[in-house]
């Protein structure tokens, strides 16, 4: 079974309400902003393994 993902369409609108919400934190909060984002997607998808294989795929290609 795969996992569910988004649509285009979906990923377009999450898109936009993150950098909506990056700008709303302004500079000196972004990081900060990130870190409590990652933490509470982290909680919500319960598997710490599944977190590392995003943060590692997240590094890659920067």
């Amino acid at each position: 079974m795969s996992e569910p993902t988004l649509t285009i369409g979906g990923l377009e609108a999450v898109y936009d309400a993150l950098a909506t919400a990056l700008d709303q934190a302004g500079t000196d909060k972004a990081q900060l902003f990130l870190v409590k984002l990652a933490l509470l997607n982290a909680n919500a998808l319960a598997d710490e393994v599944l977190f590392q294989q995003h943060i590692n795929s997240a590094l890659q290609d920067l």
